[in-house]
């Protein structure tokens, strides 16, 4: 399905999240801090991609995409893969 403008600003925050992880995986040694920080992200790209995939299942049922929302960490880290 094709992607839509309406869901670009997701995916340019998904694009600026992934050059932070490589960023950080690039370091090498990584601290504390660090690590926390790329746990964070994992949730944020997780979240990220889950609010895409509920526009795109609105979207293709004929719904508004709008109606999407980003959903805690507790539910989108809880999926099966």
């Amino acid at each position: 399905m094709a992607e839509q403008e309406s869901d670009q600003p997701v995916r340019r925050h998904i694009e600026h999240l992934v050059k932070e992880e490589h960023r950080l995986f690039e370091q090498g040694k990584l601290s504390d801090a660090d690590r926390q920080r790329l746990d964070q992200l994992k949730i944020e790209l997780d979240q990220c991609w889950d609010l895409l995939r509920q526009r795109r299942a609105l979207r293709e049922f004929g719904d508004d995409p709008a109606q999407a929302r980003v959903r805690p960490p507790g539910i989108v880290e809880n999926y099966e893969q």
